[in-house]
């Protein structure tokens, strides 16, 4: 019988014989609910509700409430001031 050890309380979990990546469990002890993210060495980690496509879709959400637009506001020279000039350090 495989086992592994919550992430959260530290208690030993089992898992059965041929615990897969993905799999979850409930740690009896704490409650929490985690997911086999390694079974080499056997790992879990807290298990999270959606897939990881929607965190990509959150973050670009909040890239657009930040009113950033990549290729514009990186290199906007036109608003450099007469006295602001970038230093070369080589030489």
């Amino acid at each position: 019988m495989a086992i592994a050890f919550c992430p959260d309380c530290e208690e030993p979990i089992q898992l059965g014989e041929r615990p897969k990546v993905g799999q979850r469990v409930t740690c009896r002890s704490c409650g929490a609910e985690l997911e086999v993210i390694e079974v080499s060495p056997l790992e879990l980690d807290w298990a999270f509700e959606g897939p990881i496509d929607d965190w990509q879709e959150d973050e670009e959400a909040e890239d657009e409430d930040e009113g950033w637009d990549d290729e514009e506001d990186w290199d906007d020279e036109d608003e450099w001031e007469e006295d602001e000039e970038w230093e070369d350090e080589g030489g």
